[in-house]
């Protein structure tokens, strides 16, 4: 599946991201997370704006992209679905503490559209399996990169997985779910490790 809006797409995504790059040790630019979690919906959907919104998914929460521009770009359906999957902010623009956004980010799943819930949970099995990677045989440095409280991690995660697994008829589920329990046995793996220090 390749068209003009999914090219546009890639390229504002590109462009908006340029100087971000992933959290971890290598500096890895932040448009593979994006064209990774494309190509795990692309698995499950042909549909043009699931797969733009893909690429943008992160643009309203992590750049200076407005919602207006967003649709004036690339449709209200897009810019909708991006709306759905942005974390909320305080209302001076500020962002919230990790457990709070994860909390509002919740709730707006259990509203969202079909095409975000099928983002979220690629979005979601990405950041799982590259955090197992990255940080298996490190787990004093995922302390330091995310901080010790591992069951408010837990938390919100189920809290996503619950309305993902209620709401979604997508087989992109039991990717999620498997990515998932290969996370929650990490997070247990690096808890073991706290417990020996």
């Amino acid at each position: 599946m390749y068209t003009y809006k999914i090219e546009q797409a890639i390229r504002a995504a590109a462009i908006l991201h340029e100087d971000q790059l992933r959290q971890g040790s290598l500096p890895i630019p932040y448009i593979s997370h994006l064209m990774a979690v494309a190509l795990i919906i692309r698995d499950y959907t042909t549909d043009e704006d699931t797969l733009t919104a893909a690429f943008l998914h992160d643009t309203l929460e992590d750049t200076n992209y407005t919602y207006d521009e967003l649709k004036e770009d690339f449709g209200g359906n897009v810019a909708d679905i991006v709306q759905a999957l942005t974390e909320p902010k305080t209302s001076g623009g500020e962002k919230l503490a990790w457990i709070d956004r994860k909390r509002l980010y919740t709730k707006q799943l259990k509203h969202a559209p079909e095409a975000a819930l099928i983002i979220a949970a690629a979005d979601k099995s990405h950041n799982f399996r590259t955090t197992v990677e990255e940080y298996y045989e490190a787990p004093d440095r995922y302390i330091q990169d995310f901080g010790s409280h591992l069951d408010l991690r837990i938390e919100a995660y189920q809290n996503v997985a619950n309305v993902i697994n209620s709401r979604l008829k997508s087989d992109i589920v039991h990717e999620f779910n498997h990515t998932f329990e290969e996370y929650k046995k990490f997070l247990a793996h690096v808890q073991k490790s706290l417990e020996k220090q």
